[in-house]
C-alpha cells in the first residue's frame, strides 16, 4: 500500500510539471461575451447572425480567456456565470484560459484592491484566503467538467496585488506569498487532472526595463511559473519595434512561453485623435495591425511566442466596442478574418 501511494504522488507531481504542449494561441478574451448576447446583442458574421463563439471558431481561434471576479456588484463575471460560459466555449472545443483578478473589480495597474470580504485580514490570513478561495474556484470549474489549461494568478500584477499588503515594491515579499498561495491553490483544486499551465501577466509589452525589473524580482522570491502574459496596447505599450524587442529579450533571458494576453487597437478614431496613430483607426488599420503583431510574435526567438488574445472584441453597445470585432450593426469587421490564411485548410 505504502508503495502504491508514493507511485501516485509521484504520478500527479509529474502531472503537474510536465510539459504541455505549446500550441499556437489564437485567443479571444471574451468575458463580457454571454452579458451581451444575454442582453439581445446579435452578432453576425459578415451579415448572418450566428453565435458568436461559432464566428470566432469558424476564423481559427481556439482559446478563450475569461476573467473572474471574487464578488462583483457592478459586473456580470462571478463563478457562475463564468463556469456557464466556460461550458459554452468547451462544447466547441476551445481551450481556456482563466485570468484570476482577486478582487471585486477591476484589477491592473492603477487598482489592485482586495474583495471586501477581504479587507480586514492580515497577511497570514490574506495567503490563506487567496489560496483557499483559488482551490475551491479551480474545483468548481473541475467539477463542471471545464477544468482551465491555463490559469493567470492576477491581472496586470506589475505593481502587485491586494493592496496594501501586496503592493510593490514596498511589499516584495507579501506579494510572492500571495502568488505562491495562488499557484498553490491551483494544483489543489485540480484533483488528479493535469496541472493548468500557470501564467503571470504584467503590462509591460514594450518595456524591457520594466520587465526585467519585475521577473528578476520574481525569479528572486522563487515564483515557479511556466508562461509570461503580456498586456500589448500600442498607445500605452510602445512601438512595435519595443515590442519585438522586448519579445527578444523575454524568449532569451527567461527561457519561457509568452502570449500577448491582452491586444487590441480601434476600428474608428479613439485613441489617436490628437497625435499620428501607427495604422489608420479604421476597419482595414485594425486588421492590419492584428496581422503585424501576429507576425511580430511569430518572430521571436526559439518558438516562444505562442499566441495572442484580443481583448473583448465582442460586447454590447459603448466604448469598448470601439475596439472590437463588430460594427454597431453587429456585422464583423476585417479583422476578423486576420487568421483565417493561417488556420483553414
Amino acid at each position: 500500500m505504502k508503495t502504491r501511494a508514493a507511485l501516485l504522488i509521484v504520478f500527479l507531481l509529474l502531472a503537474c510539471a510536465s510539459t504541455h504542449a505549446a500550441d499556437y494561441a489564437v485567443g479571444a478574451d471574451l468575458s463580457f461575451l454571454k452579458q451581451a448576447e444575454d442582453r439581445g446583442t446579435i452578432f453576425k458574421d459578415g451579415t448572418n447572425a450566428k453565435p458568436a463563439l461559432q464566428i470566432f471558431k469558424d476564423h481559427g481561434y481556439n482559446w478563450v480567456r475569461l476573467r473572474l471576479f471574487h464578488s462583483p456588484t457592478n459586473l456580470p463575471n462571478d463563478l457562475d456565470y463564468t463556469i456557464a460560459l466556460a461550458k459554452r466555449a468547451h462544447e466547441l472545443k476551445f481551450k481556456f484560459l482563466l485570468n484570476f483578478h482577486y478582487s471585486d473589480y477591476w484589477a491592473d495597474p492603477k487598482q489592485q484592491w482586495p474583495p471586501a470580504a477581504w479587507r480586514n485580514l492580515s497577511h497570514k490570513e490574506l495567503v490563506h484566503a487567496v489560496h483557499d478561495y483559488t482551490r475551491d474556484s479551480i474545483a468548481a470549474f473541475r467539477d463542471a467538467g471545464v477544468l482551465p489549461d491555463m490559469v493567470q494568478v492576477g491581472n496586470e500584477v506589475s505593481p502587485g496585488m491586494l493592496w496594501p499588503d501586496g503592493k510593490v515594491p514596498d511589499h516584495w515579499r507579501n506579494f510572492a506569498e500571495l502568488l505562491k498561495a495562488g499557484i498553490r491553490g491551483v494544483d489543489d483544486g485540480r484533483g488528479t487532472n493535469a496541472c493548468p499551465r500557470i501564467m503571470i501577466h504584467i503590462d509591460k509589452g514594450g518595456n524591457v526595463a520594466r520587465t526585467k525589473y519585475f521577473f528578476d524580482k520574481l525569479n528572486d522570491y522563487g515564483v515557479k511559473f511556466d508562461v509570461i502574459g503580456q498586456s500589448y496596447y500600442p498607445w500605452w505599450h510602445g512601438s512595435l519595434l519595443d515590442l519585438r524587442e522586448n519579445l527578444d529579450f523575454m524568449a532569451r533571458t527567461y527561457k519561457k512561453d509568452i502570449i500577448l494576453v491582452e491586444v487590441a487597437y480601434c476600428w474608428r478614431p479613439t485613441q489617436y485623435r490628437d497625435k499620428p496613430a501607427p495604422f489608420p483607426e479604421s476597419p482595414e488599420g485594425q486588421r492590419e495591425f492584428l496581422e503585424e503583431v501576429n507576425r511580430v510574435v511569430l518572430a521571436t526567438p526559439d518558438h516562444r511566442g505562442i499566441g495572442i488574445f484580443w481583448w473583448e472584441p465582442a460586447v454590447s453597445q459603448g466604448r469598448l466596442r470601439n475596439r472590437g470585432f463588430f460594427d454597431d450593426d453587429g456585422n464583423s469587421l476585417p479583422v476578423m478574418n486576420a487568421f483565417d490564411r493561417w488556420t483553414r485548410r
